[in-house]
């Protein structure tokens, strides 16, 4: 079986939510017996400027075989900025620009790789079914067209303007099948494109497969950083995590609370600035080992983000028997949160406030949701689960 992943960046140096479920889901079905596994992507790292920080060319990743394909040019950040105000905004006002002016501005979002689409035509007969990660970007839209009877789209879909755009009316007929990391995917691509409902999938079932590394040491993680009563978040430090608004209620919270001791951690890269305050703590980029152990030592887990479509990092914290704190305004957080009985979901800052007055001062209940993290996470997300699933689907697309 010869399954080659298509997505826009790769490699242990990529971050992004997207990026790295591929790399984790291509590397464990490339264990399977029978299964070879590639990925075709470009040689980008940074997906602000998709500058090529890869070699061109052809390398082995952890038993998949990567080929990089240079983009023919970076991102003009200000002139993107200018055009997606027009474009997304008439997305959002439902007023939609032309098709000419959407597919310009999917161009200038980039990565800018024409060659990618030359090479999956000359592939094509080579490879048994073709997976193309995200919907958002060139990768996909110019890729999946080439390949579409072979190809099984994982959107990565949730409520946010570019979805709207008509340009991917057409791309979400085109896969021979749809793969969903939850129910709540499954259920908003079935609505704005209820074409999807007539090819196969997995039901909304999927995902990762979560695992614990090695060397996971809480004390070591308190003594190293001097940290014990906070607060975790992990994950790109940015507007569109929406972690001005997390900022703006932990300070309020703080006023509010003048004789508590609790600490916001983040762990991640900062896209924007973050306040200069003691007890807002960033501790950028942290080894595997770093980030489990500074899970094991936190009070819960927070993620305001109202745009995930699966969330790697809510899984993690409940596999570590930690309960976590998301937004309500996103439904997939919020399934979570509501299907393993091992989340609290708030609106607004006085909810925001009023969970974590519960989660600090209800230890017998926060130690009962841990626990019902750890069955949710063992049940739904194994490896062995996912890659069946997987295998199932590609089984289905090949028939």
């Amino acid at each position: 079986m010869k399954v080659c992943f298509v997505v826009q960046r790769y490699g242990l140096e990529v971050n992004g939510g997207a990026e790295a479920y591929a790399r984790e889901v291509a590397e464990h079905l490339a264990l399977l017996p029978g299964y070879e596994v590639s990925c075709l992507t470009t040689c980008a790292v940074d997906y602000q400027t998709w500058e090529n920080e890869y070699e061109p060319g052809v390398t082995v990743l952890n038993g998949v075989k990567v080929e990089r394909i240079a983009n023919l040019r970076e991102r003009d950040v200000t002139m993107f900025n200018k055009l997606s105000e027009k474009v997304l905004g008439a997305a959002a006002a439902r007023q939609p620009l032309s098709y000419e002016k959407e597919e310009e501005w999917m161009e200038k979002q980039g990565p800018y790789c024409p060659d990618l689409p030359v090479r999956l035509k000359e592939i094509r007969d080579e490879y048994d079914v073709f997976v193309f990660v995200c919907y958002l970007y060139y990768t996909t839209y110019f890729g999946l067209p080439v390949v579409a009877d072979k190809a099984i789209f994982i959107p990565t879909a949730h409520e946010e303007t570019p979805i709207h755009l008509g340009i991917f009316e057409k791309m979400f007929t085109l896969p021979a099948a749809f793969y969903y990391n939850t129910v709540e995917e499954k259920e908003l691509t079935n609505t704005l494109f209820p074409v999807s409902l007539s090819k196969p999938d997995n039901g909304g079932k999927g995902g990762v497969g979560v695992e614990l590394p090695s060397g996971i040491d809480k004390d070591a993680f308190i003594e190293k950083y001097g940290l014990s009563d906070f607060m975790l978040y992990m994950g790109r430090i940015d507007e569109n995590k929406c972690c001005p608004e997390m900022f703006k209620y932990f300070i309020e919270y703080k006023k509010r609370h003048p004789n508590s001791d609790l600490k916001l951690v983040l762990m991640g890269k900062p896209v924007i600035e973050i306040p200069k305050r003691d007890d807002i703590v960033s501790l950028g980029f942290v080894s595997e080992e770093d980030k489990f152990s500074g899970l094991a030592a936190c009070r819960f887990l927070v993620l305001p983000s109202k745009f995930e479509s699966l969330s790697i990092v809510v899984l993690e914290a409940m596999k570590m028997g930690k309960p976590v704190l998301v937004s309500a305004d996103c439904p997939v957080l919020k399934g979570h949160a509501l299907r393993s009985n091992a989340g609290l979901y708030y609106s607004g800052f006085l909810e925001f406030e009023g969970c974590i007055d519960y989660y600090l001062s209800h230890p017998e209940v926060v130690s009962a949701m841990g626990d019902n993290g750890v069955s949710y996470v063992d049940n739904d997300y194994s490896w062995d689960k996912i890659c069946e699933g997987y295998d199932r689907l590609i089984k289905t697309v090949l028939k």
